[in-house]
This record gives structure tokens, sequence and C-alpha cells, in this order.
């Protein structure tokens, strides 16, 4: 298979060609989210992204296993080692089981990702559903030397590790500089370094998610999970692991050293981070208070809303800038790419009126070409949908007749907008009754040529009263030197 993808590989901090470990396999492992409230336009980012890397990489010809991981226990508020797990916090406020927080918010957080069109994973693996892998990757770091255990707890020796490899490597950190401005917090006085990690925490009394260890009845670290899983899933080594720029540093970071240090070798081949959504220059984060929900999105329930906007708005609004650049929020951005999808569509609709002729005055191959080369070059949606919309103006003219196009052409062009608009971009037409658009156009011909049938037999009160009743039920019918095209007022 021809494959000319390049991609940027945040851990060597350059853009590569991307080989699988056994193509045509690829192991895909995306850091999903923990489910403790409803999903935010801030999760929507890395779901679209992902997708589309998913989308390309199949249509490219490779048979992908994409795994993305549930995180359902052991993250611990500010992404640290002590304070509350935010599940069960969540699930103290509501007084409900720590459970019904993770399967209440992940339905929804399913149902919005079925909106924004987003393909299902291969395997969706949760942290609760693995705690022996989990634990049996403990026993090996221990076994290596790499960690060690405190009053029932677990944790990563990183000076250790650091002897032997580098820790810092993906996000630049240096080991010193840590050790210089870290300070001891309460209750981190039992670890050797503050800067270790846990792998392990020992269980308070009225701590709910907790599970017998030969070291004491507690709980996974969160870091832990998503090496535990990925080499179960995707082997020791795998070809790419995703997830948002705000997971590089600590969690992603830690994975390396642990995966190293149990394996020997790094498991991971390509690292590939997307950037966050800001508004107001910050990033968009739950625990900034500064979130819209998807929900809100696409009911426009919020109050820096002015309106509702559509799955499909969003996904657009998403892939018009490219995944490792930093996208912030507006109405007016919001409003832009809401237009531009409608353009976009409005186009694609078009194609059905057009009639081909004997010779074509356009070239659908450069356009063809020029969208694989926008993709292959680290995925970049905007150029992509740059090049389509000269695929619209391409529509735009072959329908006011500046441009002619012979049936070969013609077929290219609807291939072009079904194969990236629909397939890669996973984009799709929302419009109410999508599903009956056929009928519609059938009965619409139906009543033109009853109008022209009129016409012909110079019955021109039946005509005229044809159009009328139309415009009256909101259709506007042109009289084009090609025929008779239609559209809603």
């Amino acid at each position: 298979m021809q494959n000319n993808l390049i991609i940027y590989n945040s851990l060597t901090k350059k853009k590569e060609l991307f080989k699988p470990l056994n193509e045509p396999f690829v192991g895909l492992y995306v850091c999903g989210p923990t489910v403790y409230s409803d999903a935010h336009l801030g999760h929507a980012r890395p779901a679209v992204i992902f997708d589309l890397l998913y989308r390309y990489l199949t249509h490219l010809g490779y048979k992908v296993r994409y795994v993305r991981n549930i995180t359902d226990v052991g993250h611990l508020e500010n992404d640290a080692d002590e304070g509350e797990d935010k599940i069960e916090k969540k699930a103290r406020l509501e007084h409900i089981e720590p459970m019904e927080v993770v399967q209440k918010y992940l339905n929804t957080y399913y149902r919005n990702m079925e909106q924004l069109n987003t393909l299902h994973p291969s395997i969706e693996p949760r942290a609760s559903g693995h705690i022996i892998e989990q634990q049996e990757f403990i026993k090996t770091l221990l076994e290596k030397g790499y960690a060690y255990e405190v009053n029932g707890s677990v944790y990563f020796d990183v000076a250790g590790y650091n002897e032997k490899y580098r820790y810092g490597k993906l996000s630049g950190r240096v080991l010193e500089e840590l050790q210089n401005n870290t300070r001891v917090l309460e209750g981190q006085d039992e670890k050797r370094n503050p800067f270790d990690f846990a792998l392990w925490k020992k269980a308070s009394p009225e701590h709910l998610m907790n599970w017998p260890s030969k070291w004491s009845t507690g709980y996974p670290g969160w870091h832990l999970e998503c090496s535990a899983m990925s080499i179960k899933y995707l082997g020791e080594e795998f070809d790419i692991h995703g997830g948002g720029m705000d997971l590089l540093f600590p969690h992603h970071e830690c994975e390396i050293a642990q995966s190293t240090a149990a394996l020997g070798k790094e498991s991971v081949r390509y690292w590939i981070h997307n950037n966050m959504i800001t508004i107001n220059g910050q990033k968009m984060a739950r625990s900034l208070g500064n979130f819209i929900t998807l929900d809100q999105l696409f009911s426009g329930n919020h109050l820096v809303l002015e309106q509702p906007y559509s799955p499909m708005t969003i996904r657009f609004f998403i892939l018009q800038a490219h995944y490792r650049s930093t996208v912030d929020f507006s109405k007016e951005a919001l409003q832009a790419a809401e237009k531009g999808l409608q353009k976009l569509l409005k186009a694609i609709e078009n194609l059905n009126k057009i009639k081909p002729c004997a010779s074509s005055t356009v070239d659908i191959d450069i356009l063809k070409k020029r969208c694989y080369e926008a993709l292959d070059d680290d995925l970049n949606s905007p150029i992509t949908l740059s090049h389509l919309f000269d695929g619209v103006r391409i529509v735009n003219s072959l329908i006011d007749g500046t441009a002619k196009i012979d049936e070969s052409g013609l077929k290219a062009l609807h291939e072009l907008f079904d194969t990236f608009v629909f397939d890669i971009l996973g984009l799709k037409d929302e419009s109410a009754g999508a599903g009956d658009e056929k009928l519609t156009d059938d009965l619409m011909k139906i009543i033109i040529d009853l109008r022209q049938d009129a016409k012909d037999k110079k019955e021109w009160a039946a005509s005229d009263k044809i159009r009328n009743e139309l415009k009256n039920a909101g259709i506007v019918l042109k009289d084009m030197k090609d025929g008779v095209e239609w559209e809603k007022e």
C-alpha cells in the first residue's frame, strides 16, 4: 500500500513518515475521558481529531485496532496523588454510587460522540475492569527495583529510573529542575521524593472504590491504567498513543517511565497530542469552571450562546483548525463555522442538478491530489477543507454555466466530496428530514414536469398557479437555461 502520511511525533519533536510496526495492522491507543460530569467542548476536540486519524488510516487501507480507555477510578483532584477521587467526590455530592456516576456520564458521553459522528473504538476498556493487570504491572516494577512500598502504598522511583533512562524526554522536564522546584506537600512525606508518583494507594476507611492487594486494600494510581491496558490490547510495542496536550505531563511522561521500566524498552513509537480549546485565551476545562457542555452547545442553553449549534457545526469548527494549534472559542467563530458548513453541503446538494457535457474545463484529479497531500501532511484538515471549498467554487461555476464538466469528471467530483467530506472528515447532512430528501426531490421533479407540461400546452394559468402555490409554501422556482431549479426561501 502506498503511504505518504507524515505525522508530528511529540517524542522526537519532528515530523516523521508513519511506518507501522506490522503493516497493514496499526495499534492506536487514545486516552479517553474521566467520566464524572457531562462532556464539554474540550472533550469534543480529541474525540474528533482521533476519529479523523482513525478514519484516514482505515481509508488508506490499514487494519486499525483503536483502543480508547475510560478512567473510572484512581484519578484524584488536581491530577495529584492526594485528595479525593474525582468520581467519588461526584458520587458524594449526588448521593449515588460511584459506578452510577460513571454510567450516568458515560451514557451522555456516548450519546454526544454519536451526535458528533465519531466512530466507535475497537476496544474501550475501563480502569476498574483491569485491576489485576495493574497489580501485576506493579509487581514487575517492584521486582525490577523501580518501585517501593510505604505503609501499604506503592510509588514509582523516578530518581532511580532516571539513573538508567531519562525521565522527562516527552515533556522536556529536567529532573534536577523538578527536584529544585517541587515542594513537599502535606501527606506526601512517605514518598522518597515529592515527584515520585503513586502506582497503588492504600485506601482510607471512607474510600468507596477499593480492591484487595498484597500491599493493602486500595486502588491504582491514575497513570498506571494506560500502560497496563495498552500493553494488554496492543502488545509491548505499538504504533500510536494519542491524547490532549494537557496529558503530556505528568500523565504521559509517567506512562513512558513505568512502561519503559517494566519492559526495558519504550512501548510507543509515535506520540500525538491535540492542542486545547481556549475561551478568552484560557484553557476550557471543568476544573476552571469555564466550560460549555456539548448538550448546552447543541441546545443553545448557555449564557454565552445566542443560538444552538448543531453537532456537525461543532465538528466543522474543530476541523477548521490544525489539531496542534489552539482554538479560541467565540460565538463569531461558531457562526462562521455554521455558514461554512452550510455552504459546503449546499454545493454537494447542487451536484445533483449538474448535467455532464461532452468536454470539461475543470480538473478534479488535481483537487483530489491536493486533498490527499494536505491530510498526508500531519492531518492538515484546514488545508483539506480549503481545497474542498475550491470544489465548491467549481460546483458554483458549473451551475452558472461559466465552466463545463464531462461525465467522468462529474463522477469524480461526486466521489471527491463523498470521500473527503463524509468518509474521512466525518461530516454529514443534519438538515431536517435528510432521510426524506430523495422523496422530496422526486416529488418536486413531478411538480416541475407538470408545470412544464402546462407551459408546453400554453396553459399559462395552470403554470402560474403551480409557481404561486409553491411560493406560498416557501419554495421558489428558478427558470434556468438548462432547466428549472428550486430552493426553499
